[in-house]
């Protein structure tokens, strides 16, 4: 690892893995019907400071995904073998949450599947993939401007909560109480 990797881009760069995940994301969030699509999205029980300190945390990881981009795998390293443990662990907490948030009724909270250990898998996921991905660069600067965009967007995370009780109510309270929000912690 090392703070500020050669910068350049290559058939074996950072960009590959994030391509990859990507396009398995979006094809799963496309193959949603709408009405699932736009929940996932829906952002309208936010307040102006979560918003704020969202976009914030937002462009902290467009920043991060742009040093990942022109970064080159560093594939005989100890640090791609953890990277890339991390990134399929990722992968495929991902694919199980969100095919577990389309399966829920609109009117009731996602409680199944990964949900049931985290309130919110699929951010723990992304985060894991973009966490392996940095690793597997080996980039200790893109690490800590990805902790930056996470600790930042951490309020959206809060938004989403209170929307939740607003519109779940008891059952999400309930479920609040039961599932730590990032997995065995917190």
């Amino acid at each position: 690892m090392e703070w500020m990797p050669a910068f350049r881009l290559t058939w074996l760069g950072g960009w590959l893995p994030l391509v990859i995940s990507s396009s398995i994301q979006w094809g799963l969030l496309f193959s949603m019907p709408r009405d699932v699509f736009k929940r996932l999205f829906d952002r309208s029980g936010w307040g102006k400071k979560q918003r704020i300190f969202f976009r914030l945390g937002k462009l902290c990881s467009l920043v991060c995904l742009v040093l990942i981009i022109f970064t080159p795998l560093k594939l005989h390293s100890p640090c791609f073998i953890v990277g890339a443990c991390l990134y399929l662990l990722g992968l495929l907490g991902l694919v199980v949450s969100t095919l577990n948030y389309r399966d829920t009724p609109f009117d009731q909270p996602v409680t199944r599947g990964l949900y049931r250990i985290s309130r919110h898998p699929q951010i723990v996921s992304t985060t894991l993939i973009a966490l392996g991905i940095c690793l597997a660069v080996g980039s200790w600067l893109a690490v800590s401007i990805l902790a930056v965009a996470k600790v930042l967007e951490h309020f959206g995370i809060l938004a989403e909560e209170e929307a939740c009780l607003k519109q779940y109510g008891e059952s999400y309270r309930s479920f609040m109480g039961r599932v730590p929000r990032y997995f065995l912690f917190f």
